[in-house]
């Protein structure tokens, strides 16, 4: 059974990185999907209703709060997943279903019934949210990610760089996409996910109380960042 995780994020320079990649290199194994030291490209489509409840449910501080988003990595289609992200305060609990190609192009010519087939609870959630919520796809969210784990409450310590939004697509599979980034250098985005507790050693290491600690939503600031380009 899925639990809710411990999710802290801050912003640091990229000096802070330099060191603290190092640092974690002697201690964590990096992430499978990695395709070099770099990391790997995670593109997400991200859905809202047409009042962008969800977009305001965290500029107000919602304490419960939620998002649906379809996700893909390193531009191929051989993992299409829907996401559900569920926060408390500091806590958040994901839910993830796999999509093929054929699905995921269903749901962007709004065709949603094959939802209700599908033998997984995550589905039939979002169909009843794109019907009685009216969801619609917002806006595309690209970020590099560095991510080193651990196995001692499931650490998982991720670098996000390069964070952007696709001003002219909302295709995940759009070979013609433009990008803005929405973070000026050298800003990128530390964010520490473990479960029970974060292990001392970890803990000294990266030393969090010197980092910028901030509520940092990916969602919201390439969406805002969004309506801002095109005057909506």
């Amino acid at each position: 059974m899925k639990k809710f995780r411990h999710e802290l994020k801050f912003y640091i320079t990229e000096n802070d990185y330099l060191v603290l990649r190092q640092k974690l290199k002697l201690v964590l194994r990096q992430d499978h999907h990695s395709v070099n030291e770099q990391g790997y490209l995670i593109r997400s489509l991200y859905f809202d209703n047409v009042h962008d409840h969800d977009l305001h449910h965290k500029n107000n501080g919602v304490f419960l709060r939620k998002k649906f988003r379809i996700r893909i990595y390193n531009h191929q289609d051989d993992v299409i997943k829907l996401e559900k992200k569920s926060r408390q305060g500091e806590y958040i609990l994901k839910a993830s279903a796999p999509l093929n190609k054929e699905e995921y192009n269903k749901l962007l010519n709004w065709d949603y019934e094959f939802l209700k087939e599908k033998n997984h609870a995550l589905f039939l959630e979002f169909y009843h949210y794109l019907y009685g919520e009216f969801l619609r796809p917002r806006v595309i969210v690209d970020y590099v990610r560095e991510a080193y784990i651990g196995d001692i409450s499931n650490v998982r310590i991720t670098f996000d760089k390069e964070l952007s939004f696709v001003t002219n697509s909302l295709d995940l599979f759009d070979s013609h996409t433009i990008s803005e980034e929405v973070l000026a250098h050298p800003l990128m985005i530390l964010e520490v996910k473990y479960d029970e507790f974060l292990p001392t050693y970890l803990r000294q290491l990266i030393q969090l109380d010197a980092h910028n600690r901030s509520a940092i939503s990916k969602y919201v600031l390439c969406r805002m960042a969004s309506i801002q380009y095109h005057g909506m």
